[in-house]
Formats: C-alpha cells, sequence, structure tokens
C-alpha cells in the first residue's frame, strides 16, 4: 500500500471515489506476494500493480465494477484459468485478489 500512498491521498482530497484490488493470498507461483496492491479512481487513472502487467487490465475493469456499484468480492487468477490464459498469466501459480471500494 505504502508504494500508491501519494496517489490515492491525492485522489481523495481531489475528491475522486478510490476502488483497491489487494492480493490476498497465493497458491503457487505468484508475480507478487500477498499485500500487493493496485488502486484505480473513477477518472481511469491507476496505480501500483499486482502481477507486474499481466491481469492488471482485467483487474482495473474489477475496479469500476465496485465503483459502479458492484459488491466488493474476491477474484482469482490462475494458470488453470480460461481467464487467466487471456490475461497473460503464466507463472504457474494461482492469486486471489480482494477488490473493493476504499472508505477512508
Amino acid at each position: 500500500m505504502r508504494e500508491i500512498l501519494g496517489d490515492v491521498e491525492r485522489w481523495l482530497a481531489d475528491g475522486c471515489e478510490v476502488a483497491t484490488g489487494t492480493v490476498v493470498a497465493v497458491d503457487g507461483s505468484s508475480p507478487r506476494g500477498p499485500g500487493a496492491v493496485l488502486a484505480v479512481n473513477d477518472r481511469g487513472e491507476v496505480a501500483g500493480s499486482v502481477s507486474g502487467g499481466c491481469v492488471e487490465g482485467a483487474l482495473v475493469e474489477e475496479c469500476q465494477a465496485v465503483l459502479a456499484g458492484a459488491p466488493p468480492h474476491v477474484v482469482t487468477y490462475g494458470v488453470s484459468d480460461d481467464e487467466a490464459f487471456a490475461v497473460g498469466l503464466t507463472c504457474g501459480g494461482t492469486f486471489h485478489i480482494f477488490v473493493e471500494r476504499l472508505a477512508w
């Protein structure tokens, strides 16, 4: 979270709504470990990374859905999922990301 804190604080000060995706669990090999976070504001700006680029696009869409009213939820990406191949996940493991609207 520290890596994106400056951006998030600035966005909130500007009146933006913010959603985050945080890696909460990893099974096997993963691009980044638990605690890695990506934030998206309602203007479409993005800060942080959960995978070094291979699932960020899909996760941005999940964050935007939460900003549009979807409930908080967990998304899972892994090589056994069709979605994983679609988003380019090739690390061999699975990771679980909690997506929520930021409420500070």
